[in-house]
């Protein structure tokens, strides 16, 4: 058992009978009153994300988890297969378990949390940052920049992102994987 000083981000924890993966906190110490922790937890089984203040030294149960390397290999009937690049051995987790799966691209190297003591997969984390090239856009307009101007592109995932006016088809772009946000063009 840990207790609420432990609490940080990326921390796996049992909580409410589901397993919650802490994605922000903050110790809280007010002028007045006992100190708390204020969280945000995302169920790893639902993709729900909740907040929650736990009181200053409150036992939690923390889940522990092993974080693999693994590679993408593929995705058929809803279903992605990933296959362990130091033992060949491969893995089927469900779309809805990852948060952004269409970003992922042939080939991508990704971590996937495994609960330690059942062996099961809880989630798959993306690298930060994609690099994908764009398959389809609308042409911009000249002169059409002095707002934040952004139009839809469609990448060779199939994914649909924002970007600028001034992106064109074939170029490649950095994307975040987190907000599915343009970062910038890569040459």
């Amino acid at each position: 058992m840990a207790s609420t000083s432990d609490i940080k981000n990326g921390l796996c924890m049992n909580y409410n009978h589901d397993v919650f993966k802490v994605v922000e906190f903050l110790h809280v110490k007010p002028g007045k009153g006992p100190a708390f922790v204020r969280t945000k937890l995302k169920s790893l089984t639902s993709g729900k994300v909740i907040d929650n203040t736990f009181p200053a030294g409150h036992k939690i149960d923390v889940v522990r988890v092993e974080r693999r390397k693994m590679q993408f290999l593929y995705k058929a009937d809803g279903v992605f297969n990933f296959m362990d690049t130091e033992t060949y051995e491969q893995s089927f987790v469900e779309e809805k378990m990852i948060e952004n799966g269409d970003l992922i691209k042939d080939g991508e190297l990704v971590e996937i949390l495994y609960h330690a003591d059942n062996n099961t997969p809880l989630t798959v984390e993306l690298p930060q940052y994609v690099v994908l090239t764009v398959t389809y856009t609308e042409p911009g307009q000249k002169g059409n920049t002095a707002t934040n101007a952004t139009k839809p592109a469609t990448v060779e995932t199939g994914a649909e992102v924002k970007v600028p006016i001034f992106i064109n088809e074939g170029d490649k772009l950095k994307i975040d994987t987190a907000t599915r946000s343009y970062q910038e063009r890569v040459k």
